[in-house]
């Protein structure tokens, strides 16, 4: 199984990124969990957002609610995070994470290499 994530790059306060995942290996539409997770320099990993293998279930991070949507496509193998109004806070290398069995789950049994946001004031 394979993760890659691309679309990070940098972008000034208020602006929008969408990121992608490509995951190969397995038939994408049976992981029960997608999700995207974050770490920014100095700080732990943190969770961002799940969605479940329909689609129909989304989690968010207090932070990113309102401003972040997380969406699959199941036809294209593909997941996304659609980023909007984005803070200095947000500035982390985020990764893409799948599992077979439980949705929006704390152990992930798959991730990806990262892409790193940098938003600047």
């Amino acid at each position: 199984v394979q993760l890659q994530a691309s679309g990070g790059g940098l972008v000034q306060a208020g602006g929008s990124l969408r990121l992608s995942c490509v995951v190969s290996g397995r038939t994408f539409s049976s992981y029960a969990s997608l999700g995207w997770f974050r770490q920014a320099p100095g700080k732990a990993r943190e969770f961002v957002a799940a969605v479940s293998w329909s689609g129909s279930n989304t989690n968010y991070a207090d932070s990113v609610k309102g401003r972040f949507t997380i969406s699959r496509d199941n036809a294209k193998s593909t997941l996304y995070l659609q980023m909007n109004s984005l803070k200095p806070e947000d500035t982390a290398v985020y990764y893409c994470a799948a599992d077979r069995h439980t949705y929006n789950t704390d152990d992930y049994e798959y991730w990806g290499q990262g892409t790193l946001v940098t938003v600047s004031s």
